[in-house]
Formats: structure tokens, sequence, C-alpha cells
């Protein structure tokens, strides 16, 4: 859009939880449309959580601290700077931060051995909850190489 920025669209909360980010990481989630199965296998993926995790935290619980475990603080970004070009480290925006931590989750859960997705998913819920998993590690790899090039943080935008 050339004049204004678009409008957010407003999420409505899921049935069961009642809750937009959960509503937000499903729609992060479903592929071809099908968000009733989208939602089929994060709820069965949650159940599979209630099942294994050992705190009295509640399932969402659980979830949304796996999911702040896996939040980025800060991302490396490419600025040319008189023929070179420089990964300057900069801080990200919560959305940014939501957005990342959900499609890493998703991404490196997809990539587990496990037989169904909400096996899967589980198993990375409950991994990043420990603060383990591929998912953590493509977090700290992050962070790794936004340390790496501080040197160049006097070059932001």
């Amino acid at each position: 859009m050339r004049k204004s920025r678009a409008k957010k669209r407003i999420l409505l909360p899921d049935p069961k939880f009642g809750d937009t980010l959960v509503t937000r990481f499903v729609n992060t989630m479903m592929m071809s449309g099908k968000k009733n199965l989208a939602f089929k296998i994060f709820y069965d993926a949650m159940d599979i959580v209630e099942k294994n995790k050992s705190d009295e935290e509640s399932t969402l619980d659980v979830w949304k601290k796996a999911l702040s475990n896996v939040m980025p603080q800060v991302e490396v970004r490419s600025r040319r700077i008189g023929g070179a070009t420089f990964q300057i480290p900069m801080e990200i925006r919560a959305e940014r931060k939501q957005f990342y931590a959900m499609s890493w989750m998703i991404k490196f859960a997809r990539k587990r051995n496990e037989k169904s997705m909400a096996q899967k998913l589980a198993n990375e819920i409950l991994a990043a909850y420990k603060e383990e998993g591929a998912s953590i590690k493509k977090k700290t790899e992050v962070h790794k190489m936004a340390e790496a090039n501080k040197a160049f943080s006097h070059f932001r935008f």
C-alpha cells in the first residue's frame, strides 16, 4: 500500500481456551486453509502436554512459557554501507518476536520424528518449556550472531 499502513485485523479468541494468541498460533500452523484440522492438532497436542507435564501449571501456561522461552530478543539485519554489507544487531518488536517463536516451534515440530503432528508439537512444546530442543537452539544461534556483530551496532538506522 502506498498511502497508509494496513489495518490490523482483529483475531477472534479460540473456542477452548478463549485466547487470541492460540488463534494466532493455529493460523500460523494452518496449511491450505484447513483451520479445523489445525485446531484439532493443537488441542490434541495440548492434551498430550497435559499428560506429560510435571508441574501444577495449566497446559496453556506451559505453552505460553515455552513460547516466551523461544522468543528472540535481538536479530541481525543487513545494511549496505559504503560498498560493504554489515550485519547490524537490532532489538525486535513484540509482534515479530511472537512470529519468530511460533514459526520456529512449528517448523522444528514438523521436522521431528514422532508419528502424528500433535505428538511432534507436544514434544516440541515440552522441550521449549524445559529450555532445550531445536527451537531454543535456533534462538541461541540468532543471539550469538547478534553478539558477534555487536561492533557494528553504531550503524543502526
